[in-house]
């Protein structure tokens, strides 16, 4: 069966907070490939080569790579705790770098791995965390009559009108969640009582603002 569901971030994108005067800059970014990830911590700790720690993780879905790296930090304290924040909720094809400036306080132990989860949390959400879902690609090809028809149902439905073209008839390339394109065809087959064209050509992950 296909996948219906790909989570992932939908921009790069960085949050911040004081702990005990040491400063958490966590920066989140999607990245499809490892490269792509190694490329981004490599910009953070440039960015940040006067910081004690650029701590990172990374989880990519092809060949399911998940790394981490605790830069410095006691073991299991800070790569880690980072990378169980892109795990428990859930997306991937994402990288997560948290650079710590020290405040000259110790955390102990269970402090740093509250803070850099809180980190890493932060830049997701900063990120914006996004669901693909599959979507069915299909052309649809009415009168005008039956376009103002069709039009006035389309926000009963999971869609996106990717191109209308107004010649002769009504020309329209829509998206919509695979789940639902059954249910599209028979409605819009019967509003126009079988005189609209439908086409499914075919299909993609998509998501709906």
């Amino acid at each position: 069966m296909a996948e219906e569901l790909y989570i992932t971030l939908e921009r790069e994108a960085s949050d911040s907070f004081v702990e005990k005067k040491s400063e958490f800059i966590g920066y989140a970014r999607p990245c499809k490939t490892e490269e792509e990830a190694l490329a981004f911590i490599a910009k953070i700790r440039k960015k940040h080569a006067d910081a004690k720690h650029n701590v990172y993780a990374y989880c990519i879905k092809e060949n399911n790579i998940m790394r981490f790296s605790d830069d410095g930090e006691p073991q299991g304290t800070a790569g880690m705790p980072v990378l169980d924040i892109i795990r428990k909720t859930g997306f991937t094809d994402a990288c997560i770098v948290v650079t710590r400036y020290f405040g000259g306080i110790l955390l102990g132990t269970g402090g740093l791995v509250r803070a850099y989860s809180h980190a890493a949390k932060l830049a997701a959400e900063a990120a914006h965390i996004i669901t693909y879902e599959r979507f069915t690609e299909c052309e649809v090809i009415c009168d005008y009559t039956d376009y103002d028809k069709i039009k006035a149902v389309y926000p009963s439905f999971g869609l996106k009108v990717d191109d209308t073209v107004f010649a002769q008839d009504v020309t329209q390339k829509l998206a919509v969640r695979s789940s639902e394109a059954e249910s599209l065809v028979g409605t819009l087959t019967e509003l126009t009582n079988g005189a609209v064209l439908i086409d499914v050509t075919g299909d993609r992950f998509d998501f709906l603002p």
